[in-house]
């Protein structure tokens, strides 16, 4: 296993405010992930899974503790450093795909290459034609997210988290609104992104799914619970 883990949560604690009160949502969890892991975070509704995701996408920080992704200590970048910083290292795959409704696939796969100003104008282009013929999806290319099916969807969405060539791909209860055939291909997806060189995090309520990953977290009331 290499030293340097392209994941490192060290300590995290996570507090909210809700009125009056203070709300521990995380208490003291740490984990590593090293280059080329497949890891499922899972555990109980309201536990802290997603609270956990957002550390490590950076999308909210700790209240103490460190993550570090690839070195680079998220808490310490500005809101535009960790834009910038976000669209060339990480992918995010959400439960609700977020692909703009008036573009169509391919141009939604184009726009976080647009985002960072990476490759030229037909790079892209050929790039994200790439990406869906990854995802079984070239001859979708030129139809709206609403002309698709769900699965479908996911799966440009899939593409559109990848078309920076990120080491690092999060992806958020990616399964839970599709039907179990659909989350196997989705699945499949995922499989040869980990076969490529890739990272993959993934929460998931499926334990099913989540013990074909290679390792689980067990997130029980905000604790680190054991790994398998």
């Amino acid at each position: 296993m290499p030293n340097n883990p392209i994941v490192q949560v060290e300590e995290v604690y996570k507090n909210y405010h809700v009125g009056d009160h203070e709300v521990e949502v995380l208490k003291g969890i740490s984990f590593a992930i090293q280059p080329g892991e497949f890891v499922a975070v899972v555990g109980p509704s309201g536990n802290g899974k997603s609270t956990l995701l957002n550390m490590i996408t950076g999308i909210d920080h700790p209240t103490s503790g460190v993550v570090r992704i690839n070195g680079r200590t998220l808490h310490t970048l500005s809101e535009n450093q960790l834009a910038q910083w976000r669209g060339e290292n990480l992918g995010i795959v959400f439960q609700f795909f977020q692909l703009l409704p008036a573009l169509n696939l391919l141009q939604n796969v184009i726009l976080p290459m647009d985002f960072v100003g990476k490759l030229g104008r037909e790079a892209r282009r050929e790039r994200a034609m790439q990406l869906l013929e990854l995802v079984g999806l070239a001859d979708q290319a030129h139809k709206l997210p609403s002309q698709v099916s769900g699965g479908q969807q996911q799966r440009a969405a899939i593409a559109r988290a990848l078309a920076n060539d990120p080491p690092l791909i999060v992806a958020d209860e990616p399964t839970g609104n599709l039907d179990a055939r659909t989350s196997a291909d989705v699945f499949a997806v995922f499989c040869h992104l980990i076969d490529q060189g890739k990272t993959l995090v993934m929460v998931t309520h499926d334990r099913q799914l989540a013990r074909q990953a290679g390792r689980q977290l067990l997130i029980e009331n905000g604790r680190l619970r054991d790994e398998d």
